[in-house]
């Protein structure tokens, strides 16, 4: 045990007097030290139901013969810092989760760890902190929230609160309906309720096999996922003597089955950060490029809001990520799982209730994966759209550049009608560096469609999306402006062409007049202070993960 660093020999005495300064008994001294990375908040509806999560994580631990020792672990809801100056920190709270949970369990030696977690940066932030301490590590997501409820009409939050602050400004609602829909949205606890980051990536962690089968779509206040938490608790002790560790599991299948998944699922377009960034810390390099060459070959069979009218609910009643798998089989490569049950078998004795919700990959819902990667002289390294929330009208767009240094200069513009019909809406300097923190541009994107401008406007930008985003709406651009990229180039009326099926993000401009105003170009540089300073001066490319150096 990694543990009786602490706790061995008579030199470990002063170490010992402190543990039992903790109240813990004597005999505790012979069992595995198990932290529980615990999220919870009462600021993040993801994370307020964690406190049952946490005891009956905690019996399961010591009904499996180890000791638990329960830390904090910070939260941002995306959905509340969303629109202003706290979208700055949201990215770059991942590195600071994953440095914590890296110094709380080697400053204690802890022998595994149970990482409880639901949103959109906490799920990537501990799975990094796990793949870089490589001890046995067991993920327990808290599950997505139930869908709310108005005249009998189901409710999410990004398509009936973002995007209705659209359709009141363009005055398709009144001002008791929108009251009602921001009452009734969010009916409890739980992650979001739709196929947006946090559960994109509850869902990658199941299928990555580091968190037990069933766990990403048991919902927060089920029963259930308290069982779940339970024999995770269980769980995590038995990896500890079996000394299986976090880079058994997260190997190069991993990572294949994880993006395959993403792929059916039509994945928020996060992922395209988080998945390398994970990679990285296992001593993987995973390649953005892996996604567009599985998105031709993995169609997309499951249908979640925001791109279609399904609900995390709908999912978990229909089997699931295991029910998934089963339809990926084909595709899926054979892996170990914190279970001790091989993904394929997991998949295999999966059962599936509703052939809608969960299609077989014959009558998929789009013949490709839910994101495709486009290059071209806007984005030399690439960029990203979630091409399975755009309607096959637009998947080819051209249109002119309005071009905004900011998201709110673009908010504004839009709210007060100035966007128009063949409009390709430009926000740049919101990328890694260029925020810094890449902001999420939901507001805007949902303003957008609440106003009934998803067929006929498009929105570029090098900061990136929730996965509540749809519509033409293209991500991620590098090399970013702030990094002196082609999107800092752009000017008011340039010709900007989207082609998703030829994969192309262009500008109609030749290289000489690119490399004209290249040498003209002055950088913007934001004034920041504090940690997001040293996040800009450390932060690589989007197309790298947003990776700190």
């Amino acid at each position: 045990m990694k543990s009786l660093k602490i706790k061995k020999g008579i030199e470990r005495t002063p170490n010992r007097a402190l543990l039992y300064g903790t109240g813990i008994p004597k005999d505790a001294m012979r069992k595995p030290f198990i932290g529980i990375a615990s999220s919870f908040s009462d600021l993040v509806p993801g994370h307020v139901g964690m406190r049952d999560l946490e005891r009956a994580i905690e019996k399961g631990i010591y009904a499996g013969g180890g000791v638990s020792f329960i830390f904090g672990v910070p939260a941002i809801c995306d959905g509340i810092a969303m629109g202003h100056k706290g979208m700055f920190y949201s990215l770059p709270s991942r590195e600071l989760i994953a440095d914590e949970i890296e110094s709380i369990a080697e400053a204690h030696a802890l022998d595994g760890l149970v990482l409880l977690t639901d949103c959109d940066k906490i799920n990537p932030g501990m799975l990094m902190a796990a793949a870089r301490l490589n001890i046995p590590a067991i993920v327990v997501t808290a599950g997505p929230m139930l869908s709310g409820n108005y005249k009998k009409r189901r409710l999410s939050l990004v398509r009936d609160t973002f995007e209705a602050v659209g359709l009141y400004q363009a005055g398709k609602i009144s001002t008791s309906e929108l009251e009602a829909l921001e009452i009734n949205a969010c009916p409890g606890a739980g992650s979001c309720q739709g196929m947006y980051t946090a559960n994109t990536t509850a869902c990658l962690i199941e299928a990555m096999g580091m968190s037990l089968p069933g766990c990403a779509t048991a919902l927060a206040v089920s029963a259930k996922k308290k069982r779940i938490a339970y024999e995770s608790g269980k769980k995590i002790v038995e990896l500890v003597k079996k000394n299986i560790k976090t880079r058994d599991i997260l190997n190069k299948n991993a990572f294949h089955n994880a993006v395959v998944l993403d792929l059916a699922l039509g994945g928020s377009t996060n992922t395209v950060l988080h998945l390398p960034a994970i990679a990285h810390d296992a001593g993987i390099e995973l390649d953005i490029e892996i996604f567009d060459i599985l998105s031709r070959k993995v169609p997309h069979i499951t249908n979640i809001r925001p791109g279609g009218e399904y609900f995390m609910e709908d999912l978990e009643f229909a089997g699931g990520i295991p029910g998934v798998l089963k339809r990926l089989l084909p595709v899926l490569k054979e892996n170990k799982t914190v279970s001790g049950i091989p993904i394929k078998k997991i998949a295999k004795s999966a059962e599936i209730y509703d052939d809608d919700v969960i299609r077989p990959l014959s009558r998929a819902y789009h013949k490709e994966g839910g994101i495709a990667i486009l290059k071209g002289n806007l984005a030399p390294l690439g960029a990203v759209i979630k091409q399975s929330a755009v309607d096959k009208s637009v998947r080819k767009f051209k249109g002119k550049a309005r071009v905004f240094e900011c998201e709110e200069d673009a908010m504004k513009e839009i709210l007060a009608g100035k966007i128009k019909k063949g409009d390709v809406v430009v926000i740049r300097y919101e990328g890694p560096k260029g925020g810094p923190g890449m902001r999420e541009m939901l507001s805007p994107t949902s303003a957008i469609m609440g106003m009934g401008l998803a067929k006929s406007v498009a929105l570029i930008t090098d900061g990136r999306f929730s996965g509540g985003t749809r519509g033409p709406c293209v991500g991620h651009i590098s090399p970013e402006a702030a990094e002196g990229g082609p999107i800092a180039l752009l000017k008011d009326g340039d010709e900007i062409l989207i082609d998703i099926d030829r994969r192309k993000l262009e500008v109609r401009l030749s290289a000489c007049e690119l490399s004209e105003r290249k040498k003209k170009l002055k950088i913007k540089k934001k004034k920041v202070s504090g940690w997001l300073e040293r996040y800009r001066r450390f932060v690589t490319s989007a197309s790298k993960g947003a990776i700190l150096q």
